[in-house]
């Protein structure tokens, strides 16, 4: 398996007639989660990924669990609660740069995952554990299972990957401070957008977030500058590589998981990091192009002729 990833998928439901709930009279029902999203795209891209995670014994939860089963997704990890719920949300896209989202997802299925229900076995034979900041926001089992996730990555050697992927609505801030930075300091590659560094160390500038984040330990740091593209950070080098530019964005959701997979295929493909970033700014500007969290990730040949596209029309690049 080349990636393995763990948190929470929840059914999404957005109107169809109006872009507010309170006009709408039928909804859309997908599914949505930013670890998924990531698994997703890998599978686009030609890649193998599996996901660790609990759903509800309920209709939700089957049809969620076959869908992204169909995606191409191993689910063999996933397991099935018989007193806890699906979670759900409700998505309004009201512009491109005006999405709300309301969630129903305290006391789900996912929400009761333990260090019991991962198997060392299973995460030991992955080349990268990807994991997210929502997961630990999601209850204290939560958080202790992304610890011994960790720990179990660490003991085998499996590169550990962190995004902050900061939910405010779902922690204090003191307390999404302190474990996102606990995390950030215990895995080898970290992918914070500015705004996350921002919160987490009081720094705007990408070159000192770039730094503080390598002082907290990780080995690589890739972050991201919405459309202006993303930097990478290692001890010794340090560049910005350039985003795409969409003419306009349709629905930003799964962006920013769109560029996990993109970088992480890059990885997986052993290409420069200069070239890695690059894919990961491709995968993310497509995201943008599909009202969907991961309806618009590419497969392979579709974003290559996006970025050769995109190459061409732009000679500074």
């Amino acid at each position: 398996m080349d990636v393995i990833t763990i948190g929470e998928t929840m059914v999404l439901f957005e109107p169809e007639n109006s872009p507010l709930m309170r006009y709408a009279n039928t909804y859309a029902r997908k599914f949505g989660g930013a670890e998924t999203n990531v698994a997703i795209g890998l599978i686009r891209l030609g890649h193998s990924a599996g996901w660790i995670s609990k759903v509800g014994q309920d209709e939700f939860g089957k049809a969620m669990v076959a869908f992204i089963r169909g995606e191409g997704v191993d689910v063999s990890q996933v397991r099935f609660s018989q007193g806890a719920p699906t979670g759900l949300y409700f998505k309004e896209v009201r512009s491109g740069d005006n999405v709300q989202v309301q969630y129903f997802r305290s006391g789900s299925a996912a929400s009761t995952l333990s260090p019991s229900d991962l198997n060392e076995e299973y995460i030991a034979k992955a080349k990268y554990l990807h994991l997210t900041g929502i997961t630990p926001a999601l209850s204290e089992s939560c958080y202790e299972t992304v610890l011994a996730a960790i720990n179990i990555a660490k003991s085998n050697g499996v590169k550990v990957i962190f995004d902050p992927n900061l939910r405010r609505k779902l922690w204090s801030e003191e307390q999404a401070r302190k474990v996102l930075l606990q995390l950030a300091s215990l895995a080898d590659i970290v992918l914070p957008g500015v705004d996350e560094g921002r919160f987490m160390f009081g720094e705007s500038d990408p070159k000192t977030l770039g730094q503080l984040f390598l002082d907290q330990g990780a080995k690589l740091v890739v972050l991201k500058v919405g459309a202006k593209g993303a930097y990478y950070f290692t001890e010794t080098e340090s560049k910005l590589v350039p985003g795409f530019p969409v003419k306009t964005v349709i629905d930003p959701v799964g962006a920013g998981d769109g560029f996990a997979s993109g970088f992480i295929s890059g990885l997986l493909d052993d290409l420069p990091l200069a070239l890695a970033v690059e894919r990961a700014n491709g995968v993310g500007a497509l995201a943008t192009q599909v009202k969907g969290d991961f309806e618009g990730l590419p497969e392979r040949v579709e974003l290559n002729r996006f970025m050769n596209q995109s190459d061409s029309e732009d000679i500074s690049r």
